[in-house]
This record gives C-alpha cells, sequence and structure tokens, in this order.
C-alpha cells in the first residue's frame, strides 16, 4: 500500500499539490497531510508509540511522507510491536500490528486514489485489495457512516467494477 501511495507522492508535479481532491475541501497536500497527522495521534494515544516527526506538509509533502512512512515500517519491522496492544473506547484492545493493517493501510490504499485523481495520476487500485476492503466494509455501512469519516454513499449499477462500487460506498464519484 505504501509503496504505490510513496510512487504518487514522488510523481506529483510541485504545481499540482495545490489541485482539488476528491474529498470534499480538500487539496492534493490535504490528503498527505490526512495520513501524516491521524496515525500519529492515534498511536500516541492507544499505545504510547510516537513516530519521528518530519518536516511540515506544507514546507515539504514528499519528504513529510517520506518521514512518516519510514517510521511506520520501522514500527512494523520491530519485532517487540507483536506484542504491544493498542487501546481505544471505540475498538477495545487490538494488537499493534493487526490495528495498524486494519485501519492505517486501508486508509493509505483508499487516499491512493485520492491522491491519483487530485495529481493526475494513475488511479487504478488493486482489484483485490477492493474486493477485500469492500466486502468487510458492507456489513459495517451503519457504524461507518455515523462515524463521519465517509461520505454518503453514491449509487453506481450493480455491474460497476469492485474499484468504483468501494470508491462508491465510501462515498467518492469516480
Amino acid at each position: 500500500m505504501a509503496r504505490a501511495f510513496t510512487d504518487l507522492v514522488r510523481g506529483t508535479d510541485p504545481q499540482a499539490w495545490g489541485n482539488p481532491a476528491p474529498c470534499e475541501g480538500w487539496v492534493a497536500r490535504d490528503v498527505v497531510r490526512h495520513l501524516v497527522e491521524w496515525f500519529p495521534a492515534f498511536l500516541k494515544a492507544g499505545a504510547g508509540v510516537e513516530l519521528p516527526k518530519g518536516p511540515s506538509v506544507d514546507d515539504d509533502p514528499v519528504a513529510a511522507w517520506a518521514t512518516h512512512r519510514d517510521g511506520v515500517q520501522a514500527l512494523l519491522d520491530d519485532p517487540a510491536t507483536a506484542h504491544k496492544l493498542l487501546s481505544n473506547p471505540h475498538i477495545g484492545e487490538v494488537p499493534l500490528d493487526q490495528a495498524v493493517d486494519r485501519f492505517y493501510t486501508a486508509d493509505v490504499f483508499m487516499h491512493t486514489w485520492d491522491l491519483a485523481r487530485a495529481t493526475g495520476q494513475d488511479a487504478h487500485l488493486d482489484p483485490d485489495r477492493c474486493t477485500q476492503l469492500l466486502d468487510g466494509m458492507l456489513p459495517l455501512d451503519d457504524v461507518l457512516r455515523a462515524s463521519g469519516q465517509y461520505g454518503p454513499r453514491v449509487e453506481v449499477p450493480e455491474t460497476a467494477d469492485v474499484q468504483t462500487r468501494l470508491l462508491a460506498f465510501i462515498g467518492r464519484k469516480s
């Protein structure tokens, strides 16, 4: 997941960081900002883990993402991570590595499309991962909508490909 997102970040024309993104009110830079800002707070509050701080996304979105990505990778590569728990009032206690996979890598995957669209790059997502996410999210429709993290579901034909159905489920118009 991070590799595809990293390729998009590196491939973004410096003039494109202000381009509108599919998330209402966001520009391309805000897609990176979202990922760089919410996850460290989630880790710190739930597991006492602090990721390295990089430059501001406003100053250098490429370096901000690289520092963040490297910090997450170091966390996953650390053998001690397998023995740590993340505690959160909404999800209870979850092994830290599973929490990273369940919440963060899914978010990076879905926001890959947002950054690609905002910056005019390849917006194709892996169909198997789209299927996996959509199948896992469909039963949680009411909970996800109530979280405020997803826009209203967009209606698409039942014959739409799985990427289009996933994006429509999370409120994106492809």
